[in-house]
């Protein structure tokens, strides 16, 4: 009864070696003595017997101990068996009869049951019972495999199933426990299955003359055509393609349309359902109703008929038009024999492709930028066109600012001036006029944002203006108005320096020379303040003259020091830096700026 059968460990590592020592407990650890024998000499004891003239008499050693897990690993007893349910719902079956197979594990004594897989069977089939081991009665048993046999009734979980065979191995196995196996029974088969299985008698047809000849000669013989429906004299009309069936049974007609993936029309499959058309009617009694409800042979004449029918051939259906144009194998071979026809060219009826025409750009008409306006020409729902997002970030917020004067023959615009900005991140244009006091016009934003193309360009290729075009006396035309630029920024030269590689060089020097008069007035006047004994002026004295100056300012009223400005720089036509004294006093008097002679005369 032991169930455990762990050793002790004998090998073991010391100092770096392999070394054996002797076990510490026995087998499942059970005490040795200090004195017990080793295994080989054990076996030798038990081989030696009583010794005789030509030696001692060897025995064989007494076979190890195998677990039962590992003498019956993967060895399964396996049952056909069949139980039968119970059908309460069918009107043609009371019973169904379902065949399983019942599988038994000795290594654990568990057991599953799986029924084989039926296509469409209609039922939960495969494993109906998990492995595991089954509950014999209440008292706690389980099902061991002496329980088992062939002809046995075995009940698990209420449902009783009937062993009627086994495989060779399972009666291999009960026959060498000492079990007498009952011999094999048939297995029962569903009546259900087998009813449906059992093929159809054909019935006998009569060798004497049949009314139904033809149906028997010419079932499920059908012509089929492939015809156009043109439909174009309605409104919306379209050529709808269509396959035209004449069964040869009963000589009926029927019409099939053919659709297509994302045709827009609704997937009806039938035109024209299954039935005998009416080719050439009767005349007509007056008082013969002119709807009825069945057409029968008193009122047709003639029918249609396969020689009604052939390619090239137009036929109407019903009120329909349909152009046959080609058939298939067995309709041309039908032809062929019957009536003796070899000609089966088909039609081309494919559309031919429209000539594409070349699509025409209307003229710009003034309003937007032409790519925004060129959009609506593209597509039916427009979209923005597309920007250089790299151009737009690496050139965010730089700004390259003019100041412009308008070209006019009217004598009050000689005197405005405007801020021109030039943005680089998109290559757009904004004009500012500053306000003036007094003069009569009202300043403010004069050009909002856009693009302004150059004078000459078309619609179809414009060209647009760039800082490259922006030079000290050039004229920019902006929408029928022309501006001279006359000033600029100290970040335009700055800018145009750092990549003078990318603009031309008459551009950059244009610029160069516009600030050189200025970087000299900065520069003598730095060498002013900065050198002693020059003209005798510390640069600390300059210093404290310009807060007094500051302090003075202070106490009178608030002046506008941007007007101030401009106004200094309006006087400087030359842009040299320098305004001589009367025109100095002359502006301090318009700004009502304080002139004290003891001010004045250090200045």
């Amino acid at each position: 009864q032991k169930t455990s059968f762990h050793r002790c460990q004998t090998m073991d590592f010391k100092n770096g070696y392999a070394f054996f020592r002797l076990p510490r407990e026995g087998v499942g650890g059970e005490t040795l003595f200090a004195n017990q024998l080793s295994q080989d000499e054990l076996d030798d004891l038990c081989t030696k017997g009583a010794t005789l003239t030509y030696g001692q008499v060897k025995r064989p050693a007494p076979s190890r101990f195998t677990p039962a897990f590992v003498a019956y690993d993967k060895k399964v007893l396996k049952f056909d068996a069949y139980f039968m349910e119970e059908v309460a719902i069918s009107a043609e079956e009371n019973y169904r009869i379902r065949q399983v197979g019942i599988y038994y594990y000795l290594e654990d004594d568990s057991m599953c049951i799986i029924e084989p897989k039926v296509k469409n069977s209609g039922l939960l089939q495969g494993k109906l019972m998990r492995r595991h081991r089954v509950p014999k009665n209440v008292h706690g048993d389980y099902y061991h495999w002496k329980d088992l046999n062939v002809g046995i009734d075995l009940t698990i979980y209420g449902r009783t199933y009937r062993l009627v065979n086994c495989d060779s191995f399972t009666k291999v196995f009960l026959e060498s426990q000492g079990i007498v196996v009952n011999p094999p029974e048939e297995l029962v088969s569903d009546p259900y299955t087998e009813q449906h299985r059992t093929p159809v008698q054909k019935r006998i047809v009569p060798t004497g003359p049949d009314p139904f000849r033809q149906f028997l000669a010419y079932d499920t013989k059908v012509l089929r055509f492939y015809a156009i429906w043109d439909d174009t004299n309605c409104a919306f009309g379209d050529h709808h393609p269509c396959i035209i069936h004449y069964f040869l049974a009963d000589d009926t007609v029927e019409v099939r349309e053919v659709h297509k993936r994302n045709d827009g029309r609704d997937p009806f499959p039938v035109l024209m359902r299954r039935q005998r058309l009416p080719k050439i009617f009767v005349d007509k009694n007056k008082n013969f109703p002119s709807c009825v409800l069945e057409i029968t042979d008193h009122e047709v004449q003639e029918w249609f008929s396969p020689k009604d029918f052939a390619i090239g051939k137009t036929v109407t259906l019903l009120g329909r038009t349909f152009f046959i144009y080609d058939c298939d194998k067995f309709t041309q071979d039908f032809y062929r024999e019957k009536y003796g026809i070899t000609d089966f060219q088909p039609v081309d009826v494919n559309k031919k492709p429209l000539e594409k025409v070349a699509q025409v750009i209307p003229p710009y008409n003034g309003f937007g930028i032409p790519e925004d306006s060129l959009q609506n020409c593209l597509s039916l729902f427009p979209k923005p066109p597309r920007k250089d997002v790299i151009k737009m970030l690496e050139n965010n917020l730089k700004v390259l600012r003019y100041q412009v004067a308008l070209e006019s023959p009217v004598p009050e615009d000689k005197n405005r001036r405007f801020i021109l900005s030039y943005f680089l991140a998109d290559d757009t244009i904004s004009i500012y006029e500053p306000p003036v006091r007094n003069s009569g016009i009202t300043g403010g934003k004069y050009l909002r944002r856009t693009k302004v193309t150059k004078p000459g360009s078309t619609p179809e290729n414009p060209i647009y203006y760039e800082p490259s075009d922006f030079t000290i006396g050039s004229t920019i035309e902006v929408f029928g108005h022309r501006f001279i630029i006359i000033d600029a920024d100290e970040y335009v030269l700055n800018y145009l320096e750092r990549n003078a590689e990318s603009f031309p060089a008459a551009t950059v020097q244009s610029i160069r020379e516009h600030f050189l008069p200025r970087k000299v007035v900065v520069e003598t006047t730095s060498r002013w303040a900065t050198k002693d004994g020059v003209v005798g002026f510390p640069k600390k004295d300059l210093d404290d003259l310009i807060v007094e100056v500051q302090k003075e300012l202070k106490l009178q009223e608030p002046f506008n020091t941007r007007q101030f400005h401009e106004a200094f720089h309006h006087c400087d036509t030359e842009g040299s830096g320098f305004l001589d004294k009367t025109r100095f006093l002359t502006l301090c008097d318009r700004f009502n700026v304080p002139t004290s002679t003891i001010l004045l005369k250090k200045v």
